[in-house]
């Protein structure tokens, strides 16, 4: 096993290009927790579905 942190695959990786991906990966890595943006929340639903609802509602109810 190697001490390498970054393989190249295919092709030549010159100075400039190692230089910038060393750049882009420092950056990343001070960025910390702040670069992670967090999943939204779910809101619950602003309707009903009406086949989960009780099949009668009283005429002096205040849900109908």
């Amino acid at each position: 096993m190697t001490d390498t942190l970054v393989r190249v695959e295919k092709g030549q990786a010159g100075p400039e290009e190692l230089a910038a991906v060393t750049a882009v990966l420092l950056a990343r890595a001070s960025a910390g927790d702040a670069a992670v943006v967090p999943a939204p929340r779910r809101s619950p639903a602003r309707w009903r579905r009406l086949e989960r609802s009780a099949g009668f509602t009283a005429p002096h109810s205040w849900q109908g």
